[in-house]
């Protein structure tokens, strides 16, 4: 239910939302997906592999993609200082639509910065978005 509002909220604001309920189904996304993935917004806590796990293996098929980790689990939340990989945000569930939104946007906007041959047109075209079924 998280995973399908959060996508809801970012298709609104004009993103492309690939969809999928755990990390292995995110990986075959992005093994389908030919285009480029602006960003992956992934819960920490998934069945089979965590999102730390899922980041690191999408990172090395696409180096640099921001990602956003989500959890509601407070253990998985203390990522200690110099452990969250640049190009990263954390958000704690419960979140508002604002939040996740700006969390979205910030991430974004510091790849755009960091990549000035990609167009503004393709900001937000392609989110990645995984967390588990509750």
């Amino acid at each position: 239910m998280v995973r399908r509002l959060a996508g809801h909220i970012v298709r609104r604001a004009g993103c492309t939302v690939r969809e999928a309920n755990q990390g292995a189904a995110a990986l075959e996304v992005s093994e389908q997906h030919r285009g480029h993935l602006h960003l992956l917004v992934t819960d920490l806590v998934m069945p089979g592999m965590n999102g730390k796990e899922l980041a690191g293996r999408l990172r090395q098929q696409r180096p640099g993609l921001p990602v956003l980790y989500v959890s509601g689990y407070a253990a998985e939340t203390e990522f200690r200082p110099g452990e969250l990989e640049a190009n990263s945000s954390f958000m704690q569930k419960p979140f508002v639509p604002a939040l996740l939104l700006s969390r979205v946007r910030q991430l974004l906007d510091q790849a755009h910065d960091g990549n000035s041959t990609q167009s503004d047109e393709a900001d937000c075209s392609a989110c990645a978005h995984a967390a588990s079924v509750p």
